[in-house]
């Protein structure tokens, strides 16, 4: 009976009844469906205090597609802001868009140039924790207060710095799924999408108003749309305690950019939306109004121009909205989101984040659609960086981290070089 009870009191634990989690952990790994890698983002209520601190986004390198979506250092498509024409049909032209090639998974890779153009400028590195684009971190701002679309994200380590990626393979999957849903509206999709290019089209010219000709300012409602073309500013800031650098398509310049790099650029972001008729369509623009912020607070936008058009596409009114005025507005009226919970919330998250993905390989930060939290695993590729940094990039970094030749061993090197000729 001793002996019985002796081992009631320590049963043996066989391996094989352990959980796929615990046997995971066993072997030092992290299993994709372990909890503790994931942030819960409910309840809301405990991001609701004051903001944490944010630095104001500084650019410190550009680039630009051309009409034709090849890359170039540099301002070139940059583009200005000039009232547009009303009563304007946002449907003409649709025919002859000419759409950039969403199919083409293109990483980070512009991104990283413009970086690397920049750290040899420089001398040195950059010293974000993050790297990614500004629609990325977008995803994880709007959270708190957007949960009917899912997203995945591609991440790696490299250099203590984390750099994130969107996952091409689901944002292609999510696109031929909505296309599959049946399409109860009077005006086509297609059309919808177009309006909003067709805006900047008429709400822009290629250089300042006085170096544009007459013809082209009052031809614009004619101007074939074309979105191949796009100037991408790449900013320092930071949320709470991680400084990132972000990448991001800016719509036009309000007047030009100031002679010293880093002051405040006057950005003009251009959205379009609804005219707004009863209560409902208010609620309904003060939804989008926060991602509308979001993505201007995250590059330094201080003022978003919406155009407003009637529910067949014809261009009704242009109104002005200061950017950081849109959270105060929206607390005055149905409170339907809190901006200071968004910041509060991508400064918890970011933190948190940089203590998941603590290793090379390919990790996968994923929101299922509705899902209250956001799960961190890594993926089968379990080393190196996949395709999110370029070999170009490493060995630019590599090379960058190399201690530099004083002006004496540089000689030195010169002079045996002279003397193996012969």
């Amino acid at each position: 009976m001793k002996r019985l009870s002796r081992r009631l009191r320590s049963p043996a634990a066989p391996r094989q009844f352990l959980s796929p989690i615990a046997l995971w952990k066993s072997r030092g790994q992290k299993h994709p469906n372990d909890m503790d890698s994931a942030f819960s983002i409910q309840p809301v209520g405990r991001f609701a205090r004051p903001s944490e601190a944010v630095k104001r986004p500084k650019e410190f390198a550009c680039f630009s597609y051309d009409d034709e979506h090849k890359f170039h250092l540099g301002d070139r498509s940059m583009r200005w802001y000039y009232t547009p024409e009303l009563d304007v049909d946002l449907s003409k032209g649709v025919d002859q868009f000419v759409k950039h090639d969403s199919s083409v998974d293109e990483h980070l890779d512009s991104l990283l140039k413009t970086i690397m153009h920049h750290e040899k400028q420089t001398g040195k590195k950059i010293d974000a924790q993050v790297v990614t684009w500004r629609g990325c971190v977008t995803k994880f701002m709007a959270s708190p207060f957007e949960d009917r679309d899912g997203f995945e994200l591609n991440a790696t380590l490299y250099q203590d710095c984390i750099f994130i990626e969107e996952n091409h393979a689901y944002r292609m999957e999510s696109e031929r799924e909505q296309a599959k849903q049946p399409w109860r509206g009077r005006i086509p999709r297609e059309h919808m999408t177009f309006w909003g290019y067709k805006f900047e089209t008429l709400a822009t010219l290629p250089a300042p108003w006085g170096k544009t000709s007459r013809e082209y300012i009052e031809g614009r409602k004619d101007e074939p749309v074309n979105n191949l073309a796009q100037y991408c500013s790449v900013v320092r800031t930071g949320v709470g305690n991680t400084v990132l650098c972000l990448g991001g398509e800016v719509d036009a310049i309000w007047d030009s950019k100031p002679r010293k790099q880093g002051d405040a650029i006057r950005w003009v972001e251009l959205k379009t939306s609804a005219e707004i008729n009863s209560d409902k369509d208010y609620s309904f623009f003060e939804r989008k109004l926060c991602k509308f912020w979001i993505q201007s607070f995250l590059l330094g936008v201080p003022k978003i121009i919406v155009g407003f058009r009637s529910r067949d596409g014809i261009l009704r009114k242009v109104e002005e909205i200061n950017t950081e005025e849109i959270p105060a507005t929206v607390s005055r009226r149905n409170r339907s989101w809190d901006g200071n919970v968004c910041i509060n919330f991508a400064a918890d998250f970011l933190q948190w984040l940089r203590t998941k993905i603590d290793d090379e390989g390919v990790w996968r930060i994923r929101r299922r659609a509705g899902s209250p939290q956001i799960e961190v695993f890594k993926t089968s590729e379990d080393t190196g960086h996949g395709r999110i940094l370029t070999d170009e990039f490493i060995n630019h970094r590599i090379k960058l981290s190399l201690p530099a030749a004083s002006p004496a061993q540089e000689e030195k090197s010169q002079e045996e070089v002279v003397e193996k000729e012969p």
